[in-house]
């Protein structure tokens, strides 16, 4: 597992484009999508050299077309064989959850089936990464700074160019792409479903200076209402709490608003929080 940083100071600056949802983030389809001007003064110091395609996927959805109407919606009928293959990209990373889910639980201990429960009306998101080759001169580039991912899971199928460091053992460590393998991050979100137990990912991207980089990223997040807190076998008679309980949408919206994603969002959203309830 990955773990934080000593040093504060290392946290750069994240581009995250998000779409835009109708209200709630739980909300499909995805009306719109671009590039977000949240906490644009980050782009000061660190560019984010990348351009992202992102939309919503629905774990619960009884529309067996959702991607491919997304995709057609935005851009236009001659995608509509882009639409299917991504529909079918879904599908079969939700197929995957369901197995991730059941194996974290038996690793915790906890009832096999509680987070596929938990996760069965879930809302992901979808991104498609394209980092082109970036000059050397612009040394100020990052395909992402450092930061945890806030959702629950990562689900990561990168290209052989590489670029992917993970924190671990108080150093920067690279990912060396291996064909036909997903990457599996934990992010915030599931620390907190079970307490702490496991850790989120703190990990960074690299760009090439001589050739393009390409990846598929598939976010796993509860439904924006649902009540993250960990099952109760995680909590013995002196176990205590290490996050309060939260839902999943406030996570969201915090990070849209309030605070760019780094290494400590979650630490950062609690503490926020806290100060916003004592001051209601």
């Amino acid at each position: 597992m990955a773990n934080q940083p000593n040093n504060p100071n290392e946290s750069i600056p994240v581009s995250n484009p998000a779409p835009s949802t109708e209200g709630n983030i739980g909300s499909v389809p995805v009306s719109d999508a671009g590039f977000s001007v949240a906490h644009a003064e980050r782009y000061t110091t660190v560019l984010p050299w990348k351009e992202t395609f992102t939309f919503m996927y629905n774990h619960n959805s009884k529309n067996e077309t959702q991607v491919i109407d997304v995709v057609d919606s935005l851009l236009g009928q001659e995608f509509q064989q882009t639409g299917l293959v991504y529909q079918k990209y879904c599908d079969a990373m939700n197929d995957l959850t369901k197995v991730l889910l059941e194996l974290l639980a038996i690793s915790l201990g906890v009832d096999r089936k509680h987070y596929q429960s938990f996760f069965e009306d879930a809302v992901s998101m979808m991104r498609c990464n394209f980092y082109p080759p970036c000059s050397a001169n612009l040394s100020g580039a990052l395909g992402n700074g450092p930061h945890c991912d806030p959702i629950s899971l990562t689900l990561l199928l990168q290209d052989q160019v590489g670029g992917l460091e993970v924190f671990a053992d108080n150093k920067w460590l690279a990912v060396p792409p291996k064909p036909n393998t997903f990457v599996i991050n934990i992010g915030d979100t599931f620390m907190a479903l079970t307490n702490g137990l496991y850790k989120s990912c703190l990990h960074r991207d690299f760009v090439s200076n001589k050739v393009e980089r390409k990846s598929l990223t598939f976010f796993v997040s509860p439904r924006g209402d649902k009540t993250v807190s960990p099952p109760d076998e995680l909590l013995g008679k002196e176990e205590s709490r290490k996050y309060p309980d939260y839902k999943w949408n406030e996570l969201y919206q915090f990070t849209q608003k309030t605070r760019r994603v780094d290494a400590h969002t979650l630490d950062s959203f609690v503490a926020w929080r806290s100060s916003s309830d004592a001051s209601n």
